[in-house]
């Protein structure tokens, strides 16, 4: 298993200075987000990554294929775009060689991340999830055709209403099985799952499905803005070895991920945070 920092760790930076901070840490892999590629370009960001002889883990994100759970046409319509916005994220995955299309599968129809509640909203979580079944059967083979790997991201329950409607790996790896291997896989991000009773029973499941493995720790209390809620591994309350090994023994051989959404880690020096990415890395998530 070898260290990737995912962009969203060293926010601050933009595709050009994290694939820079990558080659001067020693690191081998990045993960990339869709708005910092579209800034920087992705034809020049594709120059970038293979300049510097990175891989690229993920590609974030694809998803949020629940909006077509609204009635009428307006359900119609926002389901096509949420389609053709996944059609690129797929053709951008596939450009930059992504391990992975990284897919953040959307809240309840109508509830905006982090937004108060306005206009029409759908409460039919079941329904919602049935959307994303339906958008997966549309963007699977699409996918597949373009050699990109569709990786579901379960949430945590908390946020179930507006960001992602899988709570749970086992809801993930269920919607994956009627495709190839190569076509859709999951993604076990720690902040997400280590609270899962079956967590382990869930990551032997997936298997060969296992399409990204990302951490970052669950900080205790957590902030007001629960989204900044990820901290430094070893900052937190999530024991990485049991999910480490268990990842490892499921046959994982790629890049494990940090991607932390805190507050303070964006206001640090990027340099000082690599540094102790890579310290806590070795220290806190390969221990034995």
């Amino acid at each position: 298993m070898n260290l990737s920092l995912n962009q969203w760790t060293t926010r601050r930076w933009t595709v050009a200075e994290a694939v820079d901070g990558c080659v001067r840490h020693g690191l081998e892999a990045i993960g990339l987000w869709r708005q910092e590629v579209a800034h920087q370009g992705l034809a020049e960001s594709v120059k970038l990554v293979r300049a510097a002889g990175l891989r690229v883990s993920s590609l974030c994100r694809g998803g949020f294929l629940t909006a077509g759970g609204l009635p009428g046409e307006q359900g119609r319509r926002a389901f096509a775009a949420a389609l053709e916005d996944n059609r690129r994220a797929v053709d951008e995955a596939a450009e930059l060689g992504a391990a992975c299309l990284v897919m953040v599968v959307g809240g309840l129809p109508g509830v905006a991340p982090g937004e108060p509640l306005s206009g029409p909203v759908s409460r039919d979580v079941a329904g919602a999830r049935e959307r994303v079944a339906e958008g997966l059967a549309e963007l699977a083979p699409y996918a597949g055709e373009r050699g990109v790997k569709l990786a579901l991201e379960p949430l945590h329950p908390m946020y179930c209403a507006d960001r992602a409607v899988l709570s749970t790996l086992e809801q993930a790896v269920d919607l994956c099985l009627p495709y190839p291997v190569e076509q859709v896989g999951v993604v076990v991000d720690t902040f997400h799952v280590w609270w899962d009773p079956r967590l382990f029973e869930q990551i032997a499941r997936a298997g060969a499905r296992i399409a990204s493995y990302q951490v970052c720790d669950f900080l205790h209390p957590l902030p007001a803005d629960v989204l900044l809620g990820r901290g430094m591994m070893g900052d937190g309350v999530i024991d990485f070895a049991p999910i480490t090994r268990a990842v490892r023994e499921a046959g994982y051989t790629g890049d494990v991920e940090v991607e932390i959404f805190n507050a303070d880690v964006w206001a640090a020096d990027p340099d000082e945070v690599l540094a102790t990415m890579k310290a806590r890395f070795a220290e806190v998530v390969l221990r034995s």
